[in-house]
């Protein structure tokens, strides 16, 4: 009984430490880009939060590498996003309300849906990744070389595609099939670069979402619902995939035939 309360214990002993380092980090990171604008030291924080990858054996090294990515494309994407709201010519007070916001969010990725390992949560921290690290790239890249946009996408798409594909038992073509797809979002990223349009926020005009993540972000979700129709019945279902695919389809005509008369191009 006395081993049973030592256990209890010590679990929430360290549930509590591990809740409080990851507001610390999320709450360092608002303070470094709003005081310093130290973008790379933030980004530098980020990664030495991430000390437990190499914490074990070089043989896990990968492994534990690969499984982080998604956490640590979500990671700087949000110090990137913080760095644009701070630069942005807003009010002080609302920049700070903004930073807040991004911040708490972030709370909630690392607290909540971050530590998540069901097959649904997998999907939605993909999703994350893919949004925040599309937008992120395209609000930064605006003098990048194409290529390295490019290259930058592809990692993203291979990365997201591998961290959904892990949630499946059996699956053998976890590594074409996050190539394929890394080369699919990076063509779509191609493109979008030569035809970037971006769509201001409802409250601060003077932020913008890239419609590349959009676009990015829906037809991964919907490859995704078409993977997981052939993996259950062997076969892409018309019933499995049709919502998804009405929805994505009606986005993205909304996105151009609307949104594109009030968008703008970066």
């Amino acid at each position: 009984m006395e081993f049973l309360k030592f256990v209890r214990k010590k679990s929430f002993l360290s549930e509590l430490i591990y809740t409080i380092l990851n507001i610390a980090l999320a709450v360092g990171l608002l303070l470094i880009v709003r005081y310093t604008e130290a973008v790379w030291f933030a980004i530098l924080l980020v990664l030495l939060s991430k000390w437990r990858i190499f914490a074990v054996r070089p043989r896990y090294w990968w492994a534990n590498l690969r499984s982080n990515v998604v956490d640590i494309i979500v990671s700087v994407s949000v110090v990137f996003h913080m760095y644009t709201i701070n630069a942005a010519l807003i009010a002080d007070s609302t920049k700070l309300l903004l930073l807040i916001v991004m911040t708490l969010l972030y709370i909630g990725w690392l607290l909540y849906i971050k530590p998540r390992s069901k097959r649904s949560y997998m999907a939605l921290q993909a999703g994350i990744a893919i949004f925040l690290g599309v937008s992120a790239l395209f609000t930064i890249s605006f003098n990048w070389p194409v290529s390295i946009v490019v290259v930058g996408a592809w990692l993203i798409g291979y990365s997201a595609t591998r961290h959904i594909l892990g949630s499946y038992d059996d699956e053998t073509h976890g590594l074409l099939l996050g190539l394929v797809w890394g080369l699919v979002v990076a063509e779509i990223t191609w493109v979008a670069y030569h035809w970037a349009i971006a769509y201001p926020l409802p409250i601060v005009n003077t932020l913008m979402i890239p419609q590349a993540s959009i676009t990015v972000t829906l037809v991964s979700f919907l490859a995704y619902k078409c993977y997981d129709s052939f993996y259950h019945h062997a076969k892409i279902r018309t019933n499995d995939i049709l919502l998804p695919l009405l929805f994505t389809v009606s986005i993205m005509i909304v996105l151009v035939l609307v949104f594109n008369r009030v968008g703008t191009a970066i």
